[in-house]
């Protein structure tokens, strides 16, 4: 085999892979993004836009999204770790655990404020 038939046999066996890396690349910074725009409007009094970042559900466990959103105290913080399955992600910050879903538009918050808890599952201030 020649060095030009190597190069492309190389080439198709790695550009799936750098595919791949870069749509997790893509999916980790606009998950990351998302949690960051949420955690700030929250801790930053902004309940409506906050609100706005949530999966319709989380928002309808709410009685008053905007007002119950900001009573939780939620606060940004450095992004620890993202894992992104499919259409579902965790975010991991200072002091948090998100949860988010993908929709259409883009990600929204399914879960917020959340404690792992030994052999249980998380427990969250908002969710689902």
């Amino acid at each position: 085999m020649g060095i030009r038939a190597t190069a492309v046999v190389c080439l198709a066996l790695v550009a799936p892979a750098l595919i791949v890396t870069g749509c997790a690349s893509a999916d980790d910074a606009s998950v990351a993004a998302t949690a960051q725009r949420f955690l700030s409007a929250a801790g930053q009094g902004r309940g409506g836009q906050a609100c706005l970042l949530l999966t319709p559900e989380a928002a309808r466990s709410l009685d008053d999204c905007e007002k119950q959103i900001v009573s939780v105290g939620l606060r940004t913080g450095a992004v620890r770790g993202v894992e992104v399955w499919g259409d579902e992600a965790r975010v991991r910050v200072d002091g948090d655990t998100l949860f988010l879903h993908r929709f259409p538009d883009g990600w929204r918050v399914r879960a917020a404020g959340c404690e792992p808890r030994p052999d249980q599952p998380y427990e969250c201030e908002v969710e689902t």
